[in-house]
């Protein structure tokens, strides 16, 4: 289902009930919302779960790059208000952890408790980004795929038959949406605005991540009072992929121990 959130219009999709409490999940670079497929059926009833495809990824609308983190933010900050949602838990992977940081700064009416997973308040360096966006213009997101891959995933995945549906996801999105997002996660450092939140908080990290090393991320989560981290073993940058079953059981603690059901 698309949604207009604007000058653009995002790709969505809703499970679960369409009256209970909200749970929004918001993807990483390059990939789309099929990243929570094994993930959604595990979550406890009563939940209203909204997955959606940020700018550039998936069949959400591409703009030319570059985009900004102010954009990807209201964008979804957009897409709740038209589709009735406030006091959401917001899950945030990756870029989708930094929209989430971001969303809760700006619209606390729209957050009542974040989940950062495997994502930080800072990745890199604008110089880093630069090499890659790049790289990736010269040669395709197709040339950084082993190395994507790399990030993604533990080595036993990565020599398992799942691999090549997430390669082509990866290389499957559109050039223009991949290098916009690479743009708006170069320009953004959300150190001191994280650090001002005050809300519940989990931090999720996978202990092969090559891409947010768990450090990072129980970093970024202690910048919130009170928050809490958890780290799953054997998996890398995606573990609602390697270990569904794990990430929801950790979810619906957190949903629990916070009255979200």
């Amino acid at each position: 289902m698309k949604v207009s959130v604007g000058d653009i219009s995002l790709n969505m999709h809703e499970d679960g009930d369409p009256n209970g409490a909200p749970i929004v999940f918001a993807n990483s670079l390059g990939t789309d919302l099929r990243l929570w497929d094994k993930v959604v059926p595990l979550l406890p009833p009563g939940l209203r779960i909204i997955r959606f495809d940020k700018r550039g990824h998936g069949q959400s609308d591409v703009p030319d790059a570059p985009y900004s983190m102010g954009q990807l933010v209201s964008d979804t900050e957009r897409l709740l208000d038209a589709l009735g949602v406030k006091d959401a838990m917001f899950v945030g992977l990756s870029i989708g952890g930094m929209i989430a940081q971001g969303l809760a700064v700006k619209r606390l009416d729209l957050v009542r408790a974040v989940v950062l997973s495997n994502t930080a308040y800072k990745f890199g360096t604008a110089q880093t980004w630069a090499d890659r966006i790049s790289a990736i213009r010269a040669g395709g997101i197709q040339a950084q795929g082993d190395e994507i891959m790399a990030r993604w995933f533990s080595k036993p995945f990565r020599n398992g038959p799942e691999l090549q549906f997430w390669r082509d996801m990866l290389t499957g999105q559109p050039l223009e949406g991949y290098l916009g997002c690479c743009a708006a996660i170069a320009g953004t450092d959300m150190y001191t605005p994280t650090a001002g939140l005050r809300l519940p908080a989990l931090g999720i990290a996978g202990d092969a991540d090559g891409s947010s090393p768990p450090d990072l991320v129980r970093e970024t989560a202690a910048l919130i009072p009170g928050s809490q981290f958890h780290l799953i073993r054997g998996a890398g940058h995606l573990p609602c992929v390697e270990k569904p079953d794990e990430y929801a059981e950790v979810l619906t603690k957190f949903l629990k121990e916070t009255g979200h059901v």
